[in-house]
């Protein structure tokens, strides 16, 4: 016995990935889907009208009937004014659809992307984005959004032509379904290969996308080694991939287009010919012909371009579960414990190993405790995990062995939010939006006055701002700012968040040595927050302000103590010191 299951096609979307993206389409937007539906569906007579109207019109100059032509003319400028009318109505409500269906699907695909964590997003490509969410829309909006208000079109399009062919002569009707099997199996065999093409088409484009960021990012080291031979030759080679691959889609599309279209010919040649046999054994007149040739292409349209449709909505759909993947890879976990508002416990790290890939550890049964309000330095030669460390404290990976224990809770199972609150990590590269000073610190968001004119203070940015105004533009990614003024900005974001504690990974790395020093001086000063700064600038008179200096090699924490101490063992931190010495 066959029994059919009616659920499974809705369980099936109710698992797609791509389900939350099309439910965005649709949110709030049915004030003006419903009447672009409405409007597709009153447009679709239109042809229907002028087809009957064109065959009226021959019958009456045959027959010789003045007065029935001067009333069909009258009928003409109706349906002219309903086609305009009903046309302007359907396109005004079809793009405010889009537009709304748009803005809220890369809304959403953004909101998604910033549930990600630190580390996760450092992992992946952000050419990546960048292609779904620039070349891929386009393809979604086309393809997908507009044709299926065309596909609406088509079918209804389809069924009224069916109708009034039949009404005409069913003879002439069957002779066109037979015909129809043409284009029907043509769309059918060439329409597989086009969402294929189309994913080939997007994943060529990231990558030239991705290649093209790194040669720009890349500029200045491409000229200083003199390899711009070398950087023609990458992009010309991704350049020439990403054409050729969009060559083959659009010849599989000619193809497509050109295949249709003669067999299209076909059936309108054969339509015609019966139609004009019918009309000498007088059983329809030229007219009605004439009237079914012209329906006839609303007939064949259907049958050709909804294929296509079907496949073009298809790939489309193939690229919003692309995006749908992309934001839920390495998607960062909302559940856990929530940290206490302040470092209330020391930080405790009991024998913890951690590496990225597996078995390659790149920490080594470190043990630390870092006091509340401590200040703390990483030091250690290049590659021997200092960055990691830091990384690791802000969850970039909960694989790891032993025991990272804030304010008494184990690291992987605290929320990331919480986590965030607690702690703040402040990098060497630092990252301003093309604004005002103000809202580089602020990242756009409202604080207190007096709230932000401590961070000012404190993060040693006042000076700036007496001088150039909180309303002074900081350039594309802080190209009006000196590298002090930057990483000043960046230490008083941290500080108006009053995050607890402040780690700090190679800061002062691209700055001069007294620009430095003034950074590093200044971080030294914040009292009240527990400080673990990574650094490879030696200087005693810095050095001496932290309460405990950490030494890492190869991965483990070899020595650990005051400056003074240190430099009276003599031992690793010793050459490490006097190495550094001008």
């Amino acid at each position: 016995m066959i029994t059919l299951n009616l659920d499974r096609p809705f369980a099936s979307f109710r698992q797609d990935p791509a389900r939350p993206y099309i439910r965005a389409f649709m949110q709030h937007n049915l004030r003006h889907g419903i009447p672009a539906l409405l409007f597709t569906l009153l447009s679709t007579p239109e042809m229907l009208l002028v087809s009957w109207l064109l065959g009226a019109v021959f019958d009456s100059a045959t027959q010789g009937n003045g007065k029935r032509l001067l009333l069909l003319a009258v009928s003409g400028a109706g349906i002219l004014a309903y086609m305009i009318v009903v046309d302007l109505l359907m396109y005004r409500q079809k793009s405010r659809f889009i537009h709304q269906a748009l803005e809220q699907y890369k809304a959403l695909a953004f909101r998604q992307l910033s549930q990600k964590s630190i580390h996760a997003f450092l992992k992946e490509n952000p050419g990546r984005y960048i292609s779904v969410l620039t070349n891929d829309i386009n393809s979604v909006e086309e393809n997908y959004l507009n044709r299926g208000f065309l596909l609406v079109y088509q079918t209804v399009s389809f069924i009224g032509a069916l109708i009034m062919m039949l009404y005409y002569s069913v003879p002439l009707t069957l002779v066109a379904i037979a015909l129809s099997c043409l284009p029907v199996l043509t769309s059918l065999y060439m329409g597989r290969g086009l969402a294929t093409r189309e994913r080939q088409v997007s994943d060529i484009n990231e990558h030239f996308v991705a290649q093209v960021r790194d040669l720009l990012n890349g500029f200045t080291v491409i000229k200083s080694f003199k390899a711009e031979k070398e950087a023609i030759g990458l992009f010309d080679r991704v350049n020439h991939q990403t054409e050729q691959t969009k060559f083959r889609r659009r010849w599989w599309d000619c193809l497509l287009t050109t295949a249709s279209s003669a067999s299209g010919t076909i059936l309108q040649l054969g339509l015609f010919m019966f139609g004009a046999y019918l009309a000498i054994r007088g059983q329809m007149t030229a007219g009605a012909v004439l009237t079914m040739t012209n329906l006839c292409n609303a007939l064949l349209q259907p049958i050709s371009l909804v294929p296509q449709y079907l496949g073009s909505r298809q790939a489309a759909l193939g690229l919003i579960r692309k995006l749908a993947g992309l934001t839920a890879q390495n998607a960062e976990l909302s559940a856990g414990k929530d940290l206490a508002p302040r470092l209330t416990q020391p930080i405790i790290l009991d024998r913890v190993s951690f590496g990225y890939e597996p078995g390659q550890l790149i920490l080594k049964d470190i043990c630390l405790q870092l006091e509340p309000g401590g200040k703390y330095a990483v030091v250690g030669a290049s590659g021997s995990g200092k960055s990691t460390l830091l990384n690791l404290l802000m969850a970039a990976g909960r694989d790891y062995q032993g025991s990272i224990r804030i304010n008494g809770l184990e690291l992987r199972e605290i929320r990331p939010d919480s986590l965030y609150d607690l702690l703040s990590l402040i990098g060497q590269t630092v990252f301003l939006f093309d604004d005002t000073v103000e809202q580089n610190i602020t990242l756009f968001r409202p604080f207190p006055a007096d709230k932000l004119n401590l961070a000012i203070q404190r993060a040693g940015l006042a000076p700036l701002l007496v001088a150039r105004g909180r309303d002074y533009h900081c350039g594309e990614n802080g190209s009006a700012l000196s590298g002090g003024e930057r990483q000043r900005i960046s230490i008083a974001r941290a500080l108006l968040r009053e995050a607890p504690v402040l780690l700090l990974d190679e800061v002062t790395a691209a700055l001069d040595n007294q620009t430095a020093f003034e950074v590093t001086q200044a971080i030294l000063q914040l009292d009240g927050l527990t400080r673990l700064v990574v650094t490879h600038r030696l200087e005693a008179r810095l050095l001496q302000q932290y309460d405990q200096i950490l030494v890492l090699r190869d991965g483990r924490v070899c020595e650990r103590g005051h400056f003074s101490e240190l430099m009276a063992a003599r031992g690793y931190f010793y050459s490490l010191y006097q190495v550094s010495q001008p």
